[in-house]
Parts: C-alpha cells; sequence; structure tokens
C-alpha cells in the first residue's frame, strides 16, 4: 500500500482530491494533513473519515521539525500539495502569513521529500498545486499559457510564484521528480464563503448586501472543483517530471455577470420575485491592485493527457448552488465566530 499524503486536504479543493483518491485507489493510504485554520473543516469528509485507506493528521507544514517527523513516520511515496493561504484580501492585510505558509511551508515540504527519498526517485512524485494569478493580469484577449513571464500583483500570488519557483529550483538542482499545475477559480461544494460564489448564496438567503469590486468588470475563468480534483489525479499519475500543466474551465465571467447570474438562479429556487435579490448588489471599493481579467488556456492538458472538463457552466452552478441551499447547516457552521468578525472587517467601512 503506497503512502501518499495531501496537504490542505480538509480545505475547499483539497477535500475534494482526498474524496477522489480514497475512493478511487483503494491501494493508496491517503493520510490528510491540514492545520484546520478558519478555511479547514473535517465536516468535508465525513462521508469518507471511516475508510480503512484514510488518515488525517493535524499539523502546520511551517512547523518544520513536526514535518520531518511525520515523514519519517509515513515514508510518502508521493506528495499531492495543496495547503496555501489562498484569498487575496486576507494577503493584503497580513502578508506574512502567506510568506510563511506559501513559501517556507512549500520549502519544509520539499527538504522533507529529499530527506525521506534520499535521491531514490523512482516512483516518487511531489505535485505542487498553484494558480493562474502567478501570471498576473491580461487584457482584453489572450491567454495564459504555461509559458507566460510571471507577473504577480498580490502578496497572495507573489507568495505562490515564489514557491512554484522553488519547486522548479528544486527539479533542476536536486533532480526531484515535481510537477506542478496552474488552475483558474474555482467553484462547487465546500467552499468557504469569503469567497465570492458561496459568499453570495450565503447573503442572497439573509438578504445581505451582495458586495462587488468596482464596478464588476474584472473578469474570471471558473472551473467546477470536481473537474480540477480529476485533473490533479491524471497530473499525478500520467504528468511529465518537471512539466506544468494550466487548468482552465473556459468560462469567462464578468464578476458582475457572475453575480447576476447568481441572483438569477437563486430567485427562482427560493421562490423570490425575479430580480429581487439583484436589488442586494452593492458596489465597493476596488480592491488594492486588482487585476483585470484571468484566462486559461488548457490545451497542452488536453491534448497530452487527454482531460476536458465535463461540467457544463449552466450545470455546474446550478449543482453548486442547490448543494449549500441543501446544506445550509453546513454555511451556518463555518459562517459564525472568526469569520464574521473577518468579514465585518473587511467590508463594513468600503
Amino acid at each position: 500500500m503506497k503512502n501518499i499524503l495531501i496537504t490542505g486536504g480538509a480545505g475547499f479543493i483539497g477535500s475534494h482530491v482526498v474524496r477522489l483518491f480514497v475512493n478511487k485507489y483503494p491501494h493508496y493510504k491517503i493520510i490528510n494533513l491540514d492545520k484546520l485554520t478558519y478555511a479547514g473543516n473535517l465536516a468535508n469528509l465525513k462521508d469518507i473519515e471511516n475508510k480503512p485507506n484514510y488518515e488525517f493528521v493535524k499539523a502546520d507544514i511551517v512547523d518544520e521539525d513536526t514535518l520531518m517527523a511525520i515523514f519519517d513516520a509515513y515514508r510518502f511515496e508521493g506528495v499531492i500539495h495543496l495547503a496555501a493561504e489562498s484569498h487575496v484580501d486576507r494577503s493584503i492585510s497580513n502578508p506574512k502569513e502567506f510568506i510563511m505558509t506559501n513559501i517556507v511551508g512549500t520549502v519544509n515540504l520539499l527538504n522533507a521529500a529529499r530527506s525521506i527519498w534520499k535521491e531514490n526517485y523512482s516512483g516518487k512524485r511531489f505535485y505542487h498545486i498553484s494558480t493562474d494569478e502567478v501570471y498576473g493580469s491580461l487584457g482584453d484577449e489572450g491567454k495564459f499559457l504555461e509559458t507566460t513571464p510571471y507577473d504577480p500583483r498580490s502578496p497572495y500570488s507573489a507568495s505562490k510564484a515564489s514557491s512554484d519557483h522553488l519547486v522548479r529550483a528544486y527539479n533542476h538542482t536536486f533532480g526531484l521528480p515535481v510537477v506542478i499545475s496552474n488552475c483558474s477559480n474555482n467553484y462547487g461544494p465546500f467552499q468557504f464563503p469569503e469567497k465570492l460564489v458561496p459568499l453570495c448564496i450565503n447573503n442572497i438567503r439573509h438578504n445581505r448586501t451582495l458586495p462587488v469590486y468596482g464596478e464588476g468588470s474584472n473578469i474570471r475563468d471558473w472551473l467546477y472543483v470536481e473537474d480540477h480534483a480529476k485533473a490533479i489525479d491524471l497530473i499525478f499519475h500520467s504528468g511529465g517530471d518537471g512539466e506544468t500543466y494550466n487548468i482552465g474551465g473556459n468560462n469567462e465571467w464578468t464578476n458582475l455577470n457572475l453575480v447576476r447570474k447568481l441572483c438569477e438562479i437563486m430567485d427562482r429556487k427560493l421562490g423570490r420575485e425575479a430580480g429581487s435579490s439583484e436589488k442586494l448588489i452593492t458596489f465597493v471599493k476596488d480592491r488594492a491592485g486588482h487585476d483585470f481579467r484571468y484566462a486559461i488556456d488548457s490545451t497542452k492538458l488536453q491534448n497530452e493527457l487527454g482531460w476536458r472538463p465535463e461540467a457544463k457552466f449552466d450545470e455546474g452552478f446550478e449543482k453548486t448552488i442547490e448543494w449549500y441551499l441543501s446544506n445550509q447547516t453546513w454555511l451556518d457552521d463555518v459562517t459564525s465566530g472568526n469569520y464574521t468578525r473577518y468579514y465585518d472587517g473587511m467590508y463594513k467601512n468600503r
């Protein structure tokens, strides 16, 4: 039985990856390592927590000694690294936390893998999951390619760009077998409601304002999270050593149009008068350094590994909204305490 480490497995994307691997690969022992910050929630994995090939370990990747002890105990043959601070607004208010987790934490994992594998790299793989934000901002045309020069604009994207460079450096300098993917915006079940889609769903439920930055003209490419998890599975098993793969949904929406679409569906599902939720939209002061447009070209992943996003946007969006409405206890549990205080501080005076 192979021991595979998935970091950040209690988070949004991580929980979908853990679930997929636990269910699909009974001959793998999946160890989910998560610090359980505000966005990490073991309730995301209730359905698989008692599976014989699953184990949870609470730890912080910044804690080098603890991390080395965990690697020594489990002798991992593969690492899928998703643990990260990922919210741009939080990186603006507290950049150092992002530097510690996203840069120092990644280096700790790389060093631990090198130490355990001792250059016996046969059958080993270190897979680092990154973001499209490392590429900077696009104008009205074009898409990000794997060869697009890095141009990060926020402390978050700069910290992820740094970790990408370090992963590549360990591949070139030490021969560590690595693969990297950069993905567009994800949506789907279990996403912490500081991000746009679940935030708006939750606010519409409670007839609260829907904060939209600037004029809402910023454009993002949206991908259903289960399609991302399937891409990660494929890249982990079949991606080329040292290669980078872009993962995108080919679904570009302005923030304003996306929120309007949410309002339209929510009105229908909640039995409200058409247009009533759209009245909750409130334009707030734009985010500092707000990138205009992201768009991913996934041609390399499609041509080389045969991946295609399966969920059509309307279908995925409907499923996502239905999940949050059917899991209101989950939403209520995660929107209390620290999240509420953060939300007030971030938006109250804008």
